[in-house]
């Protein structure tokens, strides 16, 4: 029995590469990497849903240095596709060679995305990896050129799928075919992909070049404001409380009111000022609905 490592992102068409392999009575493990920016638990819930046998490897401190200095340039947000996949590729790679895997797959589709699944780009990735000719791309092989694990017979070619283009019919009547019962939208587990995410990383990198995991984890809880070069993040319901409080970090400062109920808000900078303090009290009554009519309201401030 042929034994495949699948880049697995939860998605429909990486579940769907699963499925075609283990048809042909192939051995697949789908591989999934946990970065700062991917919905680990989403993949779990969808690899359980569907019965697909899931593993998970942390890369996040690695994937960080690529999101923050991409070779091929980035999409529609700060998402550096071209780089991302063929840092992933990379890694799989070593996984595979390491541990005995015959040949890798991922649920790439031709002509899907524009910048990272046209064919150029495609075969530039496999060239980057050392990998040309042995990656198997399930949904779109007998649009592609032969693998070497169609040649050696570990796979068979007819049995494969040539689809191609940004439709997703095809996908659909196969995922009724596999029983496929769970999936996630394109690109859905990226935050890189999601527009206000996006804007909020590029102001962030634009402030903090250097910015670390924890910065780029504090944007999904709030709204965002800069102050010189002192960031405000005022959470918007009661989880971005919690969380707010959670993640804070040593020379934060959390403000809050005293007696009425608002919302929770961080400070974070290398020299926070009093002036970075008056812009977040201002910012805090401006999100607290409560506190109007009130003409000096308390305020708690607490230190990390």
């Amino acid at each position: 029995m042929s034994k495949a490592l699948l880049l697995f992102s939860g998605g429909l068409d990486s579940s769907l590469a699963y499925k075609i392999l283990e048809s042909q009575g192939v051995d697949v493990t789908a591989l999934f990497f946990r970065t700062h920016f991917f919905d680990e638990e989403a993949a779990r819930e969808i690899a359980e849903a569907n019965e697909i046998k899931l593993r998970v490897e942390n890369v996040g401190d690695e994937h960080l240095a690529i999101v923050k200095a991409p070779k091929f340039g980035r999409g529609s947000g700060m998402n550096p596709c071209i780089d991302c996949h063929l840092f992933m590729i990379r890694k799989a790679k070593e996984i595979m060679e390491r541990e005995g895997f015959d040949f890798l797959a991922t649920g790439e589709v031709l002509g899907q995305r524009p910048m990272s699944q046209n064919l150029g780009s495609m075969m530039k990735i496999e060239r980057e990896a050392g990998l040309a000719g042995k990656i198997v791309r399930p949904l779109s092989a007998k649009a592609l050129p032969e693998t070497e694990a169609e040649e050696k017979g570990q796979i068979r070619r007819e049995k494969l799928f040539d689809i191609r283009g940004r439709s997703r019919g095809t996908q659909f009547e196969l995922a009724d075919k596999f029983g496929i019962k769970k999936f996630q939208t394109p690109a859905g587990g990226c935050l890189l992909t999601d527009p206000d995410y996006s804007r909020r990383l590029k102001e962030l990198s634009e402030h903090w070049p250097d910015y670390t995991a924890d910065d780029a984890d504090i944007l999904r809880h709030g709204r965002v404001f800069w102050h010189g070069e002192n960031m405000i993040v005022v959470a918007r319901d009661a989880q971005d409380c919690k969380m707010l409080i959670k993640i804070a970090k040593p020379r934060d400062i959390v403000l809050e009111l005293a007696d009425i109920v608002g919302p929770t808000v961080i400070i974070r900078g290398k020299a926070i000022d009093d002036s970075a303090i008056e812009k977040a009290k201002e910012l805090l009554m401006k999100y607290s609905p409560k506190v109007k009519g009130i003409a000096s309201p308390e305020f708690k401030i607490t230190k990390i």
